[in-house]
């Protein structure tokens, strides 16, 4: 058997059938001596341990102050197969390995946002540098793996052999393919967000770190360009995707909310005009605004941006 086939087997005890049902058993028994009904809700507490979530999910070389202990280096190799360097960076996923790139964009938009909108608060609980920790982890993966003005490398690893095994990312042995978007590839919403991930973060860090923000800025405008002018459904692109993170409503609306967080970052004329030019056309074919956010349509966020 090959190498390359070798590196998608998956080891017999990392197969769910085999580990779940014990997993699920001990989780069951464990979770008796601890189960009640909290009086207060203890939101510092919570806001503490969602960022620390995102400290477990890290991909690639942890730095020293890495407060999830148990986890270790992994996916150093991430794109070395397509002869990228860079990729080992990151978040994986969810309980799995993948790495893909559109709701990973989304959730740095959404995290810069936050920052924005809540700083004090933020700063308050005490979590203020763990959140911007969080966002800078994000994007300076996002920055090393936007390797030309119009190349996006969206996706590593594949969600087909990598939900076949349970293993931990220390030790995985399935396909670690790294997946891109170019001119001849297209993929308008995963470079769209990644421009508004980049514009929204950029701003996070104007005042503090005002050469990293220009060049967030610097590769959000390039990426919005590249979204906008190269049109098409990146699950068309990269079809290792439309299982997991379909193109549920196209890449319009993607495309007006990375101009907002652009026009937010720049407030340049140019800007402002070709938003206002793109706005009506972008909307209109939408339909009506939907009356809840989330990453299947950008509509609703935009409204919220715009108000």
């Amino acid at each position: 058997m090959g190498k390359k086939n070798m590196q998608s087997q998956c080891h017999p005890f990392a197969h769910p059938k085999h580990f779940l049902p014990r997993f699920l058993l001990v989780l069951v028994f464990s979770l008796f001596p601890t189960l009640s009904f909290p009086q207060t809700f203890d939101y510092g507490d919570a806001l503490h341990k969602s960022l620390l979530y995102f400290e477990a999910q890290r991909s690639g070389r942890l730095p020293y102050n890495q407060r999830v202990t148990w986890r270790h280096h992994s996916g150093l190799t991430d794109g070395l197969e397509q002869g990228v360097r860079g990729l080992g960076g990151r978040y994986y996923d969810a309980g799995d390995n993948v790495k893909f790139g559109l709701p990973m964009a989304y959730t740095i938009t959404l995290l810069s946002w936050g920052v924005l909108e809540f700083e004090d608060q933020i700063a308050a609980a005490g979590e203020l540098q763990h959140a911007l920790q969080a966002i800078k982890w994000g994007t300076d993966y996002l920055i090393k793996a936007h390797t030309h003005p119009h190349v996006l490398w969206a996706q590593v690893g594949d969600g087909d052999t990598d939900h076949l095994c349970w293993q931990r990312p220390e030790d995985m042995t399935t396909s670690r393919r790294a997946y891109k978007v170019d001119e001849e590839n297209p993929g308008s919403e995963v470079a769209a967000e990644t421009a508004a991930a980049m514009a929204a973060a950029s701003i996070v860090f104007r005042r503090t770190n005002p050469h990293y923000s220009h060049l967030l800025l610097e590769h959000a405008q390039q990426l919005f360009e590249f979204g906008e002018k190269y049109r098409g459904k990146y699950d068309e692109s990269i079809e290792a995707a439309k299982g997991y993170y379909p193109s549920v409503s196209g890449y319009l609306d993607e495309l007006l909310w990375a101009a907002l967080w652009v026009y937010k970052a720049t407030a340049t004329p140019p800007t402002s005009i070709m938003l206002s030019r793109m706005g009506r056309r972008m909307v209109e074919p939408l339909g009506p605004s939907p009356n809840s956010a989330g990453m299947s349509s950008m509509l609703a966020s935009s409204s919220l941006l715009l108000w």
